[in-house]
Parts: C-alpha cells; sequence; structure tokens
C-alpha cells in the first residue's frame, strides 16, 4: 500500500474521504487510536486528580487546599506537555513522524500508570510532568503524520474527524469514572485499602503501550518527509545538536514561519488556557454545586463519595458529546467561510458559553444543557487548529511549527489553572461559596486572545500545504 497521497479528484467537501486508500485510512485509525488514548489519559487525570489528592493530603476534596493543589498539578502538568511537546516537535521533524509518535506514546502510557503508586501529592505531580512529556509530543506527530499521508482536498475533513475521534478517548475515561462511581457508592472499596478508584483509573492509563508494536511496524514515513531528507543528505551532514536546534532556529529566524508560529502560539495558547485553565475544571463546579444537594439527601461517606465521581463522570461524558458536535461543525464550518472567520466566530462562543455555565450552573438539569453547550463551543477550537496548524508550514518545519504553537501554549496554559486557584482563594476568596464561579467567569476573558491575532495570521482555505 502506497504511503504517497493520490491526486485529488475534483471531490470537495466530505465526498474528498472516497479519495483515500486502503493505508490512508490505515493510518488514520492508528493515528486515532493513539491520540485518543492520549486524550483518555488526559481525562483519567482531569477525574482522578480531585480524589487522588484528597486521599493523598487526607483532606476532604471539597476542601479549598486540594482544589488549589489541583490547579498546581494541573499547571505542572500543562508544563511538562509544552516541554515534551517542543522537543518532540523538533524530533518529529528529525528523527521521523512514525518514531516519534513510537516514543511518546511509550512515555504518556508509563507514566500515567505510575501515577497510581503515588504516596503524597508531590510525587504525584513529579508523575504528572512526566507523563506530560508524552502527552505533547503525540499530537502533532500524529496530525502531522496524517496531514501529510492524504490528499489536499480531503485534509480538512480527515483531520476534522482526527480530532473529533478524541472524545472517544475522554468518554472512555467517562465510563471508567462512572462505573467505579457506581461501585463504591456500593461498598466495594472498603476504608483502608489500598486499590482504589483513582488508583484503578491510572493504571488503566497502561493501555496505548499496546499500541506501539502497531504503530512500529505498520506506519511509514511520508514521502513528503523522506523526499526533504534525501534532498538535505545532498548536502553536508549537519551534526545531531546542529540538525535538534538548527530546526528550531532555523523556524524562528525565517519568514513568514517566524511569524506564523508566534501568532499561532497566541491562537492556540487562548483555546489551551480556556480548556485547561477553566473548561476542564467542570467536574470541579460540579461537585461544588452538587455536594450539598447530596447531602441534605442523607448521602454519607462512601455514598456520597460514590455518588459525586459518578456525576463527575457525566459531567465528563456530556461535556465530550458536546466536542464531538462542536469538533464536527467547526470542520463543516471552516469548508465553507474558510478558517479565520471560523476562528473568530468560536472564540465569542466559547466565551459566552464558559461564562453563563460557570455562574448559572446549579442544578443536575443544569449539567445536561450548559455542559455540552460548553464543551460545543470550546472544544471546536480544537478541531480548528488540528486543521490550520499543519497548513501554516512546510514540510521541513511542520512537525515543529506544529508542535511548538500546540505545546508551547502549555506554558501560556499552565498560568491558567494557577490563576483560577489565585483567583478563587485570594482575590474573590470573601465571596464563599461562589468563589469558584467568579473567578472562573473572569478567567474567560482568555478567548479574546484568539480573536485579536487572526488579523495577522494568512487564510488556508483550498490552498496546499506549503512546500
Amino acid at each position: 500500500m502506497s504511503s504517497v497521497p493520490t491526486p485529488p479528484s475534483g471531490r470537495t467537501g466530505w465526498a474528498s474521504l472516497k479519495d483515500l486508500n486502503g493505508y490512508q485510512w490505515f493510518v488514520f485509525i492508528v493515528c486515532c487510536l493513539a491520540w485518543d488514548l492520549d486524550c483518555m489519559d488526559q481525562q483519567l487525570f482531569v477525574l482522578a486528580r480531585d480524589p487522588a489528592l484528597s486521599a493523598l493530603m487526607q483532606k476532604p476534596a471539597s476542601a479549598p487546599e486540594v482544589g488549589k493543589m489541583g490547579t498546581y498539578a494541573t499547571s505542572v502538568f500543562l508544563i511538562g506537555w509544552a516541554i515534551g511537546g517542543i522537543g518532540f516537535g523538533v524530533l518529529g521533524d528529525r528523527l521521523g513522524r512514525v518514531k516519534t509518535l513510537t516514543l511518546t506514546i511509550g512515555l504518556y502510557a508509563l507514566f500515567t500508570g505510575l501515577s497510581a503508586l503515588s504516596v503524597s501529592e508531590w510525587d504525584f505531580m513529579a508523575y504528572r510532568l512526566l507523563t506530560g512529556l508524552g502527552v505533547g509530543g503525540a499530537f502533532a506527530a500524529a496530525v502531522v503524520l496524517l496531514a501529510e499521508t492524504v490528499p489536499d482536498n480531503a485534509r480538512p475533513y480527515i483531520l476534522g474527524l482526527f480530532q473529533a475521534s478524541s472524545v472517544l478517548g475522554n468518554c472512555s475515561a467517562a465510563l471508567l469514572n462512572m462505573y467505579l462511581g457506581s461501585l463504591q457508592k456500593e461498598g466495594a472499596f472498603p476504608a483502608g485499602e489500598w486499590l482504589t478508584p483513582w488508583r484503578i483509573m491510572f493504571l488503566v492509563g497502561i493501555v496505548p503501550g499496546i499500541l506501539l508494536v502497531v504503530v512500529q511496524f505498520g506506519l511509514k514515513e511520508p514521502e513528503k518527509w523522506k523526499a526533504m531528507r534525501a534532498a538535505e543528505a545532498q548536502g553536508a551532514r549537519p551534526s545531531p545538536f546542529q540538525a535538534f536546534f538548527g530546526t528550531l532556529t532555523g523556524l524562528f529566524k525565517t519568514p513568514p514561519w517566524n511569524k506564523r508560529v508566534l501568532m499561532g502560539l497566541l491562537l492556540t495558547g487562548a483555546g489551551v488556557v480556556g480548556l485547561w485553565g477553566i473548561g476542564f475544571f467542570s467536574p470541579r463546579l460540579v461537585q461544588l454545586a452538587l455536594e450539598s444537594t447530596f447531602t441534605a439527601e442523607g448521602l454519607t461517606g462512601d455514598q456520597l463519595k460514590g455518588e459525586v465521581s459518578r456525576w463527575r463522570g457525566i459531567t465528563s461524558l456530556v461535556q465530550n458529546g458536546g466536542a464531538f458536535l462542536g469538533i464536527f461543525a467547526f470542520s463543516w464550518v471552516t469548508g465553507i467561510f474558510g478558517r479565520k472567520p471560523t476562528f473568530a466566530l468560536f472564540f465569542v462562543l466559547a466565551l459566552v458559553s464558559t461564562a453563563g455555565t460557570f455562574f448559572f450552573l446549579k442544578t443536575r438539569e443544569d449539567i445536561f444543557w450548559m455542559i455540552p453547550l460548553m464543551g460545543f463551543c470550546q472544544l471546536a477550537l480544537f478541531g480548528g487548529y488540528a486543521i490550520y496548524l499543519p497548513e501554516l508550514f512546510p514540510t521541513k518545519y511542520r512537525s515543529t511549527g506544529t508542535s511548538f504553537c500546540y505545546n508551547a501554549g502549555r506554558l501560556i496554559a499552565a498560568v491558567g489553572p494557577f490563576a483560577l486557584g489565585q483567583l478563587t482563594t485570594s482575590v474573590y476568596a470573601g465571596y464563599g461559596a461562589d468563589a469558584f464561579r467568579y473567578a472562573g467567569v473572569t478567567m474567560c476573558s482568555v478567548f479574546l486572545l484568539g480573536l485579536l491575532v487572526l488579523p495577522f495570521l494568512p487564510e488556508t482555505k483550498d490552498k496546499p500545504l506549503p512546500e
């Protein structure tokens, strides 16, 4: 089976997917699995973060100290994500897309599993830092491999499907959390037992390691990348040091890619802060909103913990259901109106829906329409990143540029959870139970950053990948 993209047939829209051959569909499936399991590991952390820190710190999950440490753990995770993303992004251009994907899968699977062995909040954060290294590199390796393998006319639609498939990983984590919550409510995890629901969730994160064999032996490097390396081999061969840092410094010194990478970083950073600094704290929002209701209904101890865990899982499930539809919507709208107008629309929608959810969510019923709406508007942006970022850079810098924008944005985003924690415990401390709500609403202003950088970026609709 050939890894060469087939020539465009003239088909447009979703009909262009008919131009993919068997090998290209195989690449799509493997890349989706790699990214979906990566997302599952991310979501396992989001859902198990508060219960894990509650147990390790020996404090109630609703305690402000646990919430604050949760924001720190998230920031550490995002810093690891950024560092790994930048490093593995360069390796993707130098070592190859397939080999890099293999390395990142092994790294995030190993340290997600080791998170189950945590004995304090400090080693828990160390494991999150190391997990982040692998998580950061997987997206760019997978999305660039896929973008360079499929025909140009099908690229935005297959990349939209790729990003939409991440919901499967997120929902798998949510369903696991709900199942374990139900078992805990029934008393399946006696007090004092080492094997608790949050430890089981992290152990499940080892599953992606199984993909290593498929990735290593089933995929081939894209012809675009092989042609670039063959051309480089005709000249003087740089040292490994020069090859690695030369790619990164070349990106920042060469117009117009240097401007694009900086603007792309800000564009991506706005969405990442919005999701990881606000949106992925929705399970905590639901817990704070409903815990008093559950207590009033007579639930205590493991029954209360199990019910809270179940509703945290439901929150994640409906949020990702909305995300799936949002990513599809972005793929459809961008094919008609272009990348920049679609980004502008969804940044506005993300701001309004997120602020409204954090301010007004109060009951179980609210979860089933506010949370999916927020997921629809926020996660749609990430469908846009999968489509748009590979279109900004040539083959030589595509993995580096895509990964830098998507992952160095985590360094910006690492400030998000920290800021949310500081706003909650300091700025709005006098507002009691509503402090977290006001902090979330304030943080929504970050979506305006995405709007501000759009005029400085090119429109890439209906254009081939730059060479």
